[in-house]
């Protein structure tokens, strides 16, 4: 069972909504967590360890999770979804998104 943990900003639009679109998929244990400082909730690295797959929304929070977490990161797969901040939580486009790339990265 992969363990999935999706990172945006500030944990408040668009891991929530990656959460909340993956919770129910048989096999998967989802979370998720904000890499800014005024997050909603902060990532950690119990959270890092945890993860087999670390979703971020762009490439900067990419740099700044292996700037933060760099040498907990092991065998995890990080990837950048390329999903710019420009959608509100359960947005209709935003969950489409979500959906068309998540699925094709686990296994």
């Amino acid at each position: 069972m992969p363990n999935i943990l999706f990172l945006c900003s500030k944990n408040k639009l668009r891991s929530p909504t990656a959460e909340a679109v993956f919770c129910n998929i048989d096999g998967w244990e989802v979370s998720s967590a904000g890499i800014s400082r005024d997050a909603e909730v902060h990532v950690s690295l119990e959270d890092i360890e945890w993860a087999d797959y670390i979703f971020v929304m762009e490439n900067a929070h990419k740099k700044k999770l292996s700037k933060k977490f760099g040498s907990a990161i092991n065998g995890q797969s990080v990837i950048s979804l390329g999903i710019p901040d420009d959608y509100e939580y359960m947005d209709q486009e935003l969950i489409d998104l979500l959906k068309s790339k998540v699925p094709a990265y686990v296994k």
